[in-house]
């Protein structure tokens, strides 16, 4: 064992990382943690893994926020539809 180390080129965090995957901190209510955990267990697998999940399927659906401007050109169209009938 050497007396001293050099650690000026370390680097913090893990020594193999993972792909694809980064580990963080969250805050959850018990009550969701615990019916993830209920759901997770039925399943088969790991409640991370479906918390995982169902982030990514909120995240895939397309969310369309209703805007002044979109109600504005509904209300257009469905008056020039109804001025040409």
């Amino acid at each position: 064992m050497k007396k001293e180390y050099d650690f000026s080129k370390g680097k913090r965090g893990q020594v193999v990382k993972q792909k694809g995957k980064t580990r963080i901190t969250i805050y959850l209510d018990n009550d969701v943690i615990e019916k993830f955990r209920e759901r997770s267990d039925a399943a088969g697998f790991g409640y991370q893994t479906m918390i995982n999940e169902a982030l990514r399927e909120y995240l895939s659906e397309k969310k369309e926020h209703v805007t002044a401007t979109a109600i504005r050109q509904v209300i257009r169209e469905e008056l020039e539809r109804v001025a040409h009938n």
